[in-house]
């Protein structure tokens, strides 16, 4: 078969098969000695193909002439690696791609070399005519709040979450200090309310943390999800004195029942500590309507999957509703990036 032919035939170029004839990919079957004219056997239509399949693809010249040179099942295997290695860096280029339409459009934030990007929301319990919860989340601040049943309740978490807002703002030298003063200003602001507060307040690669109730905290890294918070409540207590077993504690009729909460006497004091952030990680603050409905397995499973914060964060509410969760929901996600 004359090259013009031969190029018809397997839709590639004749200047693509000069290129591979040089390159030693798919050689010629014959070459005119006089005129130099390539020619082309039909036996050679297959590998040509697969050649301009792989190029489709995208595969790099060097990948093309390895797998030709493999048997056809070695050969699928390696297409199969190369193109989960292309899902992979496509889907780091869209992650990227999301953060700076977030970061331009004022959804997201820079930290140095890191950024987060954030979803919160707060839903009413199908059976429940308030919603004492509240979420929050900014460039440098996310937070769940959840209020005692009743107006107080209400007023409560939305007045703490208030207060911690101006950390937005202020210069993070001491991270820790500035978080625990403004849980301070968070205590005078809930008057005679009860609230459970956990919030994270970001700066560079490090992050505080304050807690207080049952509210929750988690960390997702490499896969592994992490509580890296402790309830505040009589259940817990009784199972780190080895009066309860977890399966026990979790069915409990007591376990919402608080020893430490947020209020305006400030007589309980929250849970600080410090932690570092990595890029890759994602952060799950929640209320109980979630982790009560929700089993952690679950939770790791929709964390750990595809989708945007918005995405995730709808995913968990709508597996707590539809596992029967009638309590209220308020959640934020962040991904470090």
């Amino acid at each position: 078969m004359t090259i013009g032919a031969f190029a018809r035939a397997v839709r590639l170029s004749p200047k693509a098969l000069r290129l591979y004839d040089e390159l030693g990919l798919l050689t010629p079957a014959a070459v005119g000695g006089e005129s130099g004219y390539r020619l082309y056997h039909p036996d050679q239509l297959e590998k040509a193909r697969l050649i301009a399949w792989l190029r489709r693809l995208g595969m790099p010249l060097a990948g093309i002439r390895e797998v030709c040179e493999l048997p056809a099942v070695e050969a699928a295997v390696a297409i199969g690696a190369y193109w989960e290695r292309v899902l992979a860096e496509t889907a780091e280029r869209g992650r990227l791609a999301a953060f700076l339409v977030d970061q331009l459009s004022g959804r997201g934030s820079a930290m140095g070399t890191l950024g987060i990007r954030y979803a919160a929301r707060s839903e009413a319990g199908p059976v429940r005519d308030s919603n004492e919860d509240t979420a929050y989340a900014g460039p440098r601040l996310i937070a769940v709040a959840d209020g005692m049943r009743g107006p107080d309740g209400g007023r409560a978490s939305a007045a703490a979450v208030d207060a911690l807002k101006p950390l937005q703002t202020v210069p993070a030298d001491d991270l820790l200090g500035a978080l625990a003063e403004a849980v301070r200003d968070a205590q005078q602001a809930v008057g005679a309310g009860v609230t459970t507060l956990t919030a994270l307040y970001w700066s560079g690669s490090r992050l505080a943390l304050a807690h207080i109730g049952d509210t929750r905290a988690y960390r997702l890294r490499d896969g592994e999800l992490s509580l890296i918070t402790v309830d505040h409540t009589h259940v817990r207590s009784l199972v780190e004195q080895g009066r309860l077993t977890e399966a026990e504690a979790a069915v409990h009729p007591q376990r919402s029942l608080l020893v430490k909460a947020l209020t305006g006497d400030g007589e309980a004091s929250p849970d600080l500590s410090l932690h570092e952030a990595a890029a890759g990680d994602r952060y799950l603050l929640c209320s109980d309507g979630l982790t009560t409905a929700v089993p952690v397995e679950t939770l790791r499973e929709v964390l750990a999957g595809p989708g945007d914060p918005q995405q995730v964060l709808d995913k968990l509410i709508t597996r707590a509703y539809d596992a029967g969760a009638e309590d209220n929901v308020a959640a934020v996600v962040a991904d470090v990036v």
